[in-house]
This record gives C-alpha cells, sequence and structure tokens, in this order.
C-alpha cells in the first residue's frame, strides 16, 4: 500500500501529465561529431558529501567538478556569502575545477574553515549549484582528569559504572578492557549498554578481581583514549572461593547464600519510553535489567508480529536491531525481563520520521524551439517536505520573466520554448530532517539535420530476404524523413515498405525489380541533409546437385559431386568437411577437389564417414552431406550387381507385451539385410501430449536383437517404430506399434542448473533449467521455488510458477541466499533439490583506495601501495583492485608519448594493500589512479598520483646505414633511439671481419651523443665487416643494431649510388650497340638472298656429320653446349638464356655447325667441313661471333 502522502504526490503527478500536451524531449546521440558543437549548460558530475567531516592533520579538499560546453567556471559561497578563494593563499583553485584546495602547509588551522560550502558551476547556458556542504574538523578531546574512588557493592546487588566519553567527532567507538589491556567478558549477566556504561544485572564476588577501564576509539585519529579504571570491592557474606567458579550462577546464588529477588531495569527507567527514528537508518532498543537468578530479556510488538526478515537480537537479546526502518516499522514494542521471582514489562512507542526522498526527480530536458515540455519534482518525507524551485541558483520569483514557463504545483510547464531560454533549474525538497538537491537544465537546441553514419553505402541483399536501408541522422527540431528510389518518391504502404522510428527503411521482401538508388532526405526549419544507398540484390547460393550416398571396395577411388548455383557477382567458397571436421587440400593431401566434385584415391576404413560440401559468399550458403561406406569384402564390390550392398529393409510386425506402469516389451521382425549385416536396431517413440507428431530417439539396440525390454516415463502415451541400420545405412522406418499410455506419478527428479543471482542492486533472480517433456510425469506442472537469508534461522519463502525463474525484490544489496526448488503436478510432489546458495544484486562500490603511492620505483616497474578498502563498500563480490594509468610524457627532450590509458588488476583480495606495475618505459612520467571493482562496477577513482621511472637501457638506434662509396672506405650512419629510455651519453661500435663462417678478431670503439656518423678505412675492397651499434646511457648499452658490409663486387647499400641502368650514357651506349646489330642483320640478310638457294632434296640421304646435334623430334639444335654458358659481362633475356640474333651467321665462315636457313635450305652442308677444320680445337665458335664479340665489349 503507498502512504498517504505519496497517493497525493502521485494524483498530482498524473493531473501535470493529462494537463501538458506531450512532447517527447530530444534524446542527443553520443556521437563526438554531435557532442563537439553541442552547447549545453553546466551539470554537476562530482561533490563532497553533504555532511563532511575532515582530518585535521590532512589538507582539505572539498570536491565539485562539473561539465558543460562551455567549459563552465567556478565560485563558491561560504556561510551564504560569496567565497573570494584567490585572496587566501592557502586555498587554491584546481583548473578546470572547482574543487578547492586548502593547505596548512605554512600555518593555519583547520578549525578556521569550518562552515557550510556551496559551489557554483556556470557557463553561457546556466548555472549549476551544488549542495550545501558542512565542513567539520574531526575531534578527538582527552578524557577529562578524575579521581575515581573506590566502588564498594554488596554481592547480588545491580551495578552501573558509567563510561561518559567525551564528546568527539565523530563521536568515539566505546568498549571496555582491564588494567591488562584484555577485554571485559560480557555474558547475559554483564555487558554494555548503547550508551557504553557496563551494566551488571548483578555482581558476583569474582567481578572484584579485576578492574575496569572504559576506551573510546576515535575512528578519523585512529586514536584510543583511556579512562582512569574503576576498583570494584564486592562485600560478601561468604569468603570467595575459586572451587565455586564451576558452578553455573544459578547454583551460585544459593551456594553463596545471595538472596533472590525479581526484575527490575536499568536501562531504561520507568515502564514506558518512546523513540524517534528516521525512514532508512537502524532502529535500536534496548532493555538491561537487574535481578537475581540473571533475568532473560523477551521482545514483542503489540499488534503485529516483529519484521523477521529485517530484525537483529544483540547484546545477548538485550538489544533489538531492526535495518532500514520503514513506516510499518513505527509502532509500541514492549520487552519483558523475567526469573523465577517474577517478570517486569517496558513498552518503547516508536516513531518514524522520514526527511525527503524522491518520488520523482527531475531529469535534464533537451527541446527544440517550439517544443513543448515540463520538469517534475515529487517528494515525501515525515513531515511532508516544502518544494522549491530555483533558476540558476536564485529563487525562481527573483528570476527574469519567462514566456513560456509556468510553475503548476510541484511541475515547471514550458510552452513553445524559444532560443535564448536554456537554464538549470533546481528543485529543492526540504522538512526539518533534512533536504535534496537536483539540477536539472532545459536546453534549447537549434541544429539542421545532420548524417552520422558512412555515405553512399552499397548494401547487398538476397533475394526474397528483408533489406533493411539505413542513415542515422540527427536534427533539431526532429527532421521529417523521406525515401525515394531512382528519383521518385516511395509510398509507404506498409505492405512492401516500411518506415521505422529511426529513419530506416525496411523493404520486407526484397526482389530484383528493388535494386538501384535509394535517396535518404532529412529536413527541418534550420536546412536538410541527403545520402544515397544503392541496393544490390543477389540470387541466392544453392547446391543443385548434392552429394549422394556412396559405398565402395577399399583402394577404390570416392567421388562426391557438388554443383552450385550462386550470384556470379559474389565471390563464392566451397568447402569440405568429414564428420564436421574441415578438409585440407594441396599437393600433399589425398584429398582432391575442382569446381564441382571432390574425390578420395585408393580409399580406406579411416575415409568412411560423412562429408558435407559447403558453398558459401559473404551473405548466404548452403550445405549438403553424403556418408561414404568402405566395404571389406571384393564380394560387395559394385561391379557384381547382384551382391551390391544397399540399406536394410524396415522391421515388420511390431507387437507390444508384458505391459507394465513404467515399462512395456517391444518385439519385431526384422527386414531383409541386403547383404550388408545389420549392426543396429533403434527404437523411435512419438507421443501425443507434448510434441504430437515428432519422432525421438529412445534407446539403440544391437543387431542381434528383435525383442527389448523399453522403460518409460509415466503419463505418456506412446508408440513406437523400430529403424535397422547396416554399414550402408539406415532402413526406412517400421509401420508404428499401437499406442501405450502409461499411468501418471509426481515427478522423479528436481530441476536442474538452479542458481540466484542480481540482475539490480536490490533484487535477486533465481532461475534453473525446466523439467524434459518425459519428466513431467503428470499434468500442471509447477515448480515452487524457496529461498531465505543464509545464516538467518529464518522460515522459508516460497512460490509456486510455471515460469522457468523468479525475481525475489526488495533485497539487500550482495546478501547471501539459501535456495532450493521443487517440482510438482496434479499427482503429487517430486523431490527437493539440494540447497545451493545464491545472491541478490551488485551495486556501485562506495569508497576509493586511499593513499595511493609508488614508495619505490625501477626503469620499468613500480611497487604500488594503497590503502584497501573495507569488504562492506565493495557492495558485490570483490573482483579486483582495477589500476588506470598513463605515459603522460617521457623525460628525455623530444620526445612524443601517445597517451593510452591501461590497466592492470590486482586479483588477490580486498585485503590486498600493494602490487608490482610492470612493463614500463624508463624514463618516463606516469598517471595513475585506482579503483575497486566488483563483477558489476567500478567504484570511484582515487586520487590521481603521479610518479616516474628510473632510467633504462636505450632502445636500438632509430636507423643504421651502410654506405660503400669506394673501394677503400666504408661510411656508416645512424640516428638516436625512438625510446632513449635516459640521457643519451653516447653510442658504442663493435665490428670484425667477416670471411664465410670464420670471424675475425673484434673491435670497439665509442662516439659522443651528438656523432651519427663515421668512415672506416678498408685494407682492401674484399674485407667485409659486421657491425653492432648500440646506444648508451648512464645504465648502460641498450639495444644493438646489427648490419653486414656489402660484398663490393655485387652489392652495394649506399643511397649515393644510382640504377646503372637509368643513366643517359649507358642508354645511348645500349642504343648504339643495337643499330650496329641490326645493321649487320641486314647485310647478312642480303649476302644469303645473292646466294641462291641449294635443294636439300638431293642431299636428304647423306649423314650428317658427327658434330651435328640433333632432337629426339628429328630437329636440329642451333646451339652447341657452350651455348648455354653465357660470355662474363654478356646481358641474359628474362629467361635467362644469353640474347642472340634469329639469324644464322654461317655466312661470316665462323658460325656453328650446319643449320637450316630460313628459306629451308640447308646452307651448313657445303661449309661444315671447312668449318671443322678452321675450328679443330676450339670447342666454341661463339667467341668469333660478331653478335658475341659487341656483346661482350658491355
Amino acid at each position: 500500500m503507498w502512504p498517504q502522502g505519496q497517493r497525493a504526490a502521485l494524483a498530482v503527478l498524473s493531473i501535470i501529465v493529462l494537463l501538458w500536451r506531450k512532447a517527447a524531449p530530444i534524446e542527443v546521440p553520443q556521437d563526438p561529431r554531435i557532442l563537439q558543437d553541442l552547447k549545453q549548460p553546466p551539470t554537476i558530475v562530482k561533490q563532497s558529501v553533504k555532511d563532511y567531516i575532515v582530518d585535521p592533520r590532512d589538507n582539505i579538499i572539498i570536491e565539485c567538478e562539473a561539465k558543460g560546453n562551455p567549459v563552465p567556471t567556478f565560485w563558491w559561497r561560504r556561510n551564504g556569502k560569496f567565497f573570494n578563494a584567490e585572496k587566501d593563499p592557502r586555498v587554491s583553485m584546481r583548473k578546470r575545477s572547482g574543487t578547492l584546495e586548502i593547505s596548512f602547509r605554512n600555518g593555519g588551522k583547520p578549525e578556521e574553515y569550518e562552515g557550510e560550502y556551496q559551489c557554483f558551476a556556470l557557463n553561457d547556458f546556466g548555472t549549476a549549484i551544488s549542495n550545501k556542504i558542512l565542513l567539520r574538523v574531526s575531534k578527538s578531546p582527552l578524557w577529562p582528569k578524575e579521581v575515581l574512588e573506590p566502588v564498594v557493592v554488596t554481592e547480588g546487588s545491580s551495578l552501573i559504572l558509567p563510561c561518559n566519553p567525551p564528546p568527539g567527532l565523530p563521536p568515539p567507538n566505546t568498549f571496555w578492557m582491564n588494567s591488562a589491556m584484555m577485554p571485559i567478558t560480557q555474558d547475559k549477566r554483564v555487558s554494555m549498554g548503547l550508551n557504553g556504561d557496563l551494566y551488571f544485572s548483578n555482581v558476583l564476588a569474582r567481578d572484584s578481581t579485576m578492574d575496569y577501564s572504559c576506551n573510546a576509539r576515535f575512528l578519523f585519529t585512529h586514536t584510543i583514549q583511556q579512562k582512569n579504571p574503576f576498583n570494584l570491592k564486592v562485600l560478601t557474606k561468604e569468603p570467595y572461593n575459586d572451587t565455586l567458579s564451576s558452578l553455573n550462577d544459578t547454583d551460585l546464588y544459593g551456594a553463596r547464600n545471595i538472596p533472590e529477588f525479581a526484575p527490575s531495569f536499568l536501562s531504561p527507567s520507568g515502564l514506558h519510553s518512546s523513540k524517534m527514528v528516521l525512514r532508512g537508518e537502524e532502529l535500536l532498543l534496548e532493555c538491561i535489567a537487574a535481578g537475581v537468578p540473571t533475568p532473560g530479556i523477551k521482545w514483542f510488538k503489540k499488534g503485529g508480529d516483529l519484521p523477521e526478515r529485517k530484525v537483529k537480537f544483540e547484546s545477548f537479546n538485550k538489544t533489538l536491531r531492526i535495518v532500514s526502518v520503514s513506516e510499518e516499522d513505527s509502532g509500541e514494542y514492549v520487552c519483558m525481563a523475567s526469573n523465577k521471582i517474577g517478570s517486569i514489562r517496558h513498552s518503547i512507542s516508536v516513531q518514524v520520521k522520514a526527511a525527503p526522498y524522491w518520488l520523482h526527480k527531475p531529469t535534464n530536458l533537451v527541446l527544440a524551439p517550439g517544443e513543448n515540455g515540463q520538469l517534475v519534482c515529487l517528494a515525501s518525507g515525515n513531515p511532508k517536505p516544502t518544494i522549491e524551485w530555483l533558476v540558476n541558483g536564485e529563487t525562481i520569483q527573483s528570476s527574469l520573466p519567462n514566456p513560456s514557463r509556468e510553475v503548476v504545483g510541484d511541475a515547471i510547464i514550458f510552452n513553445s520554448v524559444q532560443i535564448g531560454s536554456s537554464a538549470v533549474y533546481q528543485c529543492n525538497a526540504s522538512n526539518e530532517h533534512g533536504y535534496l538537491l537536483v539540477n536539472a537544465f532545459v536546453s534549447i537546441l537549434d541544429m539542421a539535420p545532420r548524417l552520422l553514419g558512412p555515405k553512399n553505402q552499397l548494401i547487398k541483399v538476397i533475394e526474397n530476404h528483408q533489406a533493411f536501408l539505413d542513415c542515422p541522422f540527427f536534427g533539431s527540431p526532429y527532421p521529417d524523413v523521406r525515401w525515394f528510389k531512382n528519383g521518385l518518391g516511395i509510398v509507404l504502404d506498409g505492405v512492401k515498405y516500411r518506415l521505422h522510428n529511426n529513419g530506416t527503411l525496411e523493404i520486407k521482401r526484397a526482389r530484383p525489380e528493388d535494386q538501384g538508388t535509394y535517396t535518404f532526405v532529412a529536413s527541418n526549419m534550420l536546412g536538410k541533409a541527403e545520402d544515397q544507398v544503392r541496393l544490390e540484390v543477389k540470387e541466392p547460393t544453392r547446391i543443385t546437385r548434392i552429394p549422394e550416398h556412396l559405398s565402395a571396395n577399399r583402394g577404390s577411388l570416392a567421388r562426391f559431386e557438388c554443383k552450385i548455383k550462386h550470384d556470379h557477382t559474389l565471390p563464392v567458397t566451397v568447402s569440405w568437411l568429414k564428420d564436421d571436421k574441415p578438409l585440407h587440400f594441396g599437393w600433399m593431401s589425398k584429398y582432391k577437389k575442382d569446381e564441382e566434385s571432390m574425390s578420395i584415391p585408393n580409399i580406406n576404413s579411416d575415409d568412411e564417414g560423412t562429408y558435407t560440401c559447403t558453398v558459401s559468399t559473404e551473405l548466404d550458403q548452403d550445405s549438403a552431406s553424403a556418408r561414404l561406406i568402405v566395404l571389406e569384402d571384393d564380394s560387395l564390390s559394385p561391379s557384381n550387381p547382384s551382391a551390391f550392398a544397399d540399406r536394410p529393409d524396415p522391421p515388420q510386425d511390431l507387437e507390444l507385451s508384458d505391459l507394465s506402469a513404467r515399462s512395456v516389451r517391444l518385439t519385431w521382425v526384422p527386414g531383409n539385410e541386403n547383404n550388408s549385416p545389420v549392426t543396429e536396431f533403434l527404437v523411435q517413440y512419438e507421443e501425443d501430449r507434448w510434441k504430437p507428431g515428432e519422432w525421438q530417439n529412445l534407446s539403440s539396440y544391437a543387431g542381434n536383437q528383435n525383442s527389448v525390454n523399453l522403460q518409460l516415463s509415466p503419463f505418456v502415451n506412446y508408440q513406437f517404430r523400430v529403424i535397422a541400420i547396416n554399414k550402408v545405412g539406415q532402413s526406412r522406418p517400421s509401420r508404428p506399434s499401437a499406442r501405450y499410455q502409461t499411468s501418471g506419478s509426481p515427478p522423479d527428479v528436481a530441476p536442474s542448473g538452479l542458481k540466484g543471482w542480481g540482475t539490480r542492486k536490490n533484487n535477486m533472480e533465481i532461475s534453473w533449467q525446466p523439467l524434459l517433456d518425459t519428466q513431467r510425469n503428470g499434468p500442471e506442472l509447477r515448480y515452487v521455488v524457496s529461498w531465505r537469508r543464509k545464516d538467518h534461522e529464518e522460515e522459508w519463502n516460497n512460490v509456486t510458477t510455471t515460469s522457468t525463474k523468479y525475481v525475489v525484490s526488495d533485497t539487500e544489496t550482495y546478501v547471501p541466499y539459501e535456495i532450493k526448488i521443487q517440482a510438482i503436478n496434479d499427482f503429487g510432489r517430486g523431490p527437493e533439490s539440494n540447497v545451493v546458495i545464491g545472491y541478490s544484486g551488485e551495486d556501485k562500490p562506495s569508497a576509493a583506495p586511499a593513499d595511493l603511492r609508488v614508495p619505490k620505483a625501477d626503469s620499468t616497474k613500480v611497487n604500488v601501495h594503497w590503502v584497501p578498502v573495507e569488504p562492506s563498500s565493495i557492495h558485490g563480490e570483490f573482483k579486483e583492485y582495477r589500476l588506470y594509468y598513463r605515459r603522460e610524457a617521457s623525460l628525455a627532450k623530444g620526445v612524443k608519448v601517445t597517451k593510452e590509458k591501461k590497466t592492470k588488476g590486482f586479483y588477490s583480495d580486498v585485503s590486498q594493500n600493494s602490487g608490482i606495475l610492470t612493463d614500463l618505459v624508463p624514463y618516463s612520467r606516469y598517471s595513475m589512479y585506482m579503483v575497486v571493482a566488483n563483477n558489476k562496477f567500478e567504484g570511484p577513482h582515487s586520487k590521481t598520483v603521479d610518479f616516474e621511472t628510473k632510467e633504462g637501457v636505450p632502445g636500438a638506434p632509430k636507423f643504421f646505414k651502410i654506405v660503400q662509396r669506394n673501394t677503400e672506405t666504408i661510411h656508416l650512419e645512424w640516428d638516436k633511439p625512438v625510446e632513449p629510455n635516459g640521457i643519451l651519453i653516447g653510442y658504442t661500435l663493435k665490428y670484425n671481419t667477416v670471411n664465410g663462417t670464420q670471424v675475425g678478431g673484434q673491435q670497439v670503439q665509442s662516439f659522443f651523443a651528438n656523432e651519427t656518423e663515421h668512415t672506416i678505412h678498408l685494407p682492401d675492397r674484399f674485407t667485409r665487416y659486421k657491425f653492432y651499434l648500440s646506444a648508451r646511457t648512464q645504465v648502460g648499452s641498450g639495444e644493438v643494431y646489427a648490419e653486414e658490409s656489402p660484398h663490393f663486387a655485387n652489392e652495394a647499400y649506399s643511397k649515393d649510388q644510382v640504377d646503372i641502368a637509368t643513366q643517359g650514357w649507358f642508354i645511348g651506349l645500349m642504343c648504339a650497340i643495337a643499330l650496329l646489330v641490326l645493321i649487320l642483320l641486314i647485310a647478312c640478310f642480303i649476302k644469303r638472298s645473292r646466294g641462291g638457294k641449294y635443294p636439300v632434296r638431293d642431299k636428304k640421304d647423306l649423314p650428317l656429320d658427327p658434330v651435328d646435334q640433333k632432337d629426339q623430334d628429328g630437329s636440329f639444335d642451333y646451339h652447341s653446349d657452350e651455348d648455354n654458358k653465357p660470355l662474363q659481362g654478356s646481358q641474359t633475356s628474362l629467361d635467362g638464356n644469353v640474347k642472340e640474333s634469329d639469324d644464322s651467321l654461317v655466312d661470316y665462315g665462323e658460325g656453328g655447325d650446319g643449320q637450316f636457313n630460313e628459306d629451308g635450305s640447308f646452307i651448313g652442308q657445303y661449309t661444315v667441313k671447312k668449318d671443322k677444320e678452321e675450328t679443330e680445337g676450339n670447342e666454341s665458335s661463339e667467341a668469333t661471333s660478331p653478335v658475341n664479340a659487341i656483346y661482350s665489349l658491355a
């Protein structure tokens, strides 16, 4: 039920919504191109807490951070007056921030700055304000000096030892110890009250064996103040004997003749008292009674039960604690103290008040000119809070009139807003117990339409599939959107086209005629933006001839066909899988494929399996599978049609017998095996209740069985069929058996997969796996879900549902729950599951690691220390301390760095307070901050800390060039390292001679940091060196850059050398040589033409000279063996052969063996003898060839 105040507030909200003509506010996309030009009023993003207590030993930091465009400026009020931070030398304001830092390094007292502070952040569009921050300095005063007389009391009497700790800020925690610094043992008889006093329900003689001292622990200063101890003297009728210490208190009273008396209250006094508590806080009620024997305490609530989920009994039932108090916890609570003599009652009237809390908090509003909007501020409390509106930090009554603004109750209504009326509005809800303050800006935004996506997109879609043409955009006022195709407007009839709210055009079924260019136009009063989208409709990819099942003999070739059809404008990929694993094709693979098939030569039993052909494009894919059976028996060869193996025939004559509640016997007659023995029978079933018409596998049996006992589930109407399987494949299913209905029963199993985890900070979602249809065992299946707080002796909460999850609401943040589940149907309850532990949701951690520092730094790693957070502040499961760090700059001059933010996690446990950060760059300045993280959230940032790494060894030089200018010297050039990692002091060059695998002695030279070149004189042109260059810092030499000098004859590493083929003189020489060769060839042709043609026919029977070389095909080789050996310095063709003239030069008398002329006459037959004599002893005629002579000049 809603409290009366909340119901009234909600009624007001309903009236406001009805009176206001709704217009949805603008949602600004988080696109950098929009945000950088988006002008917005300030928003407070970080501020100190309202009640801000600081440690007097530290500097004071009052936080105030805000964002906005333009960047806000800041000013402060202190105690309601302007606070000029610039005039106070101790106060400074952080850059681009309103955070105040008050330093006492040069004197001053923190108490001088106590007071109420408020921050103002303003820019051209408004002013945002912070809460009023009450700054107070922590105090831990000393205990007043006092002389305590011994306390004398009669044994059996009650006693109160007062503590009265000094008033600290915040108040100290109190505890009692003796002078030996041992805690006072507390029990049902002796305990400390909420006010810190030590209460004795009755005093015993043994209480005088120690003294009693009250201690106060001050949290901020981490100090403990100790009060002077009380000395207790107990007057007894009987002497104290240690042998009586083993007796319990009840027996001890009788043994020592201590008179018994009825209970009376030590705290609170009287029979009635009252207490006020605020909503959401803890309620602590206390009853401490005197009496002999020691009274017991019980608690009741008049007119109702104690709230079991929130109540805790502490201090041996003397204290009642109720967490997170709400209005229903108000009422009259009764504590009863009783012993065997009598009892007494005390009633406490509890009244629950409430500081203001939000029912509806106003949020930022972005409107276009002429639009309407509203800010609603609804809060509740007890007493009912007063709502006050402010504009830019001043009351709305004192602000400039705004005709488009009207205050209606707890809301502000805006009608037809105009440019220039942007502002920040504050809602202040307050009563006597506190206040709430929230900023909400109203920003009037006018912006011409802008396109946010890529331009001129190409969208491809498969025919008959949906197509989405997307053009992200933004504008204010919200633009009108239109689509055109090929210049014509599109009719949005909802049948073929659909326009989504974000402007996306949906084509429900793309056809080839839908292909074309679509134009998107977004327009408002300030302008328009347009873009084009090209749509291409592609043919679907299909396998037109699928691979078929295949049986083949071992050692034969198996071939699967896979013919495809696809859109020829899309690249297609055809892949093959065997038993769902990819096949690899290559020159070493046994698998071969072409465009339309895949073959396997020389098959064996390992090749048996299922082969899948998959064809895919960037848009779609298709696949088909076939099975390969390898036959071992040659008699089953496919070449012998009479013995060809095939799938077995289906089983026949299915019969049911031995009917019982959970089983039945199924018998069948096997069909023909078709030359391949049946290896397996598969029994399937179909039921007509959960999945009618769907056949499911039940069990498999060996091929030599034809009668089996089937295990069944309750409440299922079965029918069965059988499939026979051999090496070729499966038979067709048999005809179904008669139906058999099993009787129902309660579920046999509990649901599995039970777990609980919070989806929000105040809930826990319990989920589980549903029972299978065959596990239902009856109609109307439900689940009984039970839960309770772990380690709390509470009753189980439970709910019955048919779903597979249930959400427990209004939980505390991240607390453990015990969870169990049970399935039930109309026949009864199934077994309960095991109890599992679940957790409610996590919330953002509320504390940051403190005192982040780097006590030790090396060149590449640093030790990081921090003060861990309290486990209770994590509000979830501890995941890690997450360190964010970034390299801000190099300490070496002139080195640019990329300021990339990185993270490092420390996972050990929440108490971890140090770690090592590695992989840092030496001689650099870093910044870092730390957060604590649970599984869902990060907590607030710690303070940002800068640190520097020490010098390290440098990186390799940026480059190292070896330049050979001539035969006498080698010139070396290099540049300083990209990462010097310190201050460079020089370079070290080491080098040694290299001759094949032999290495000469090493020489070392050093250079200053400003030297980046060096020349080495060579002893001769053939000496080669291996060089090793490294840079040096004070720490040592860094990474080595190694190079080897070139061989002078055929290598060069010189930027001064140029390619000879690009030189003018060389090109001219080559042209002259080519012209000369052309002239010689023409002369040769003319001379040959004048000599006439000689018939070969008359000479064809003569034997060839032994020096003639003949190819296998009867043609004559135009080259001798020496022709394949190029002369040194000769030019070669692209294929590596020596370039020669195509014409024969035998007319010069210096050619090779006899050759055919171009017209078919055989010239060499008349000159071969002469040539042989002239060339006796000279194996190559090439040296005297005019062409070779010319080329040898080159």
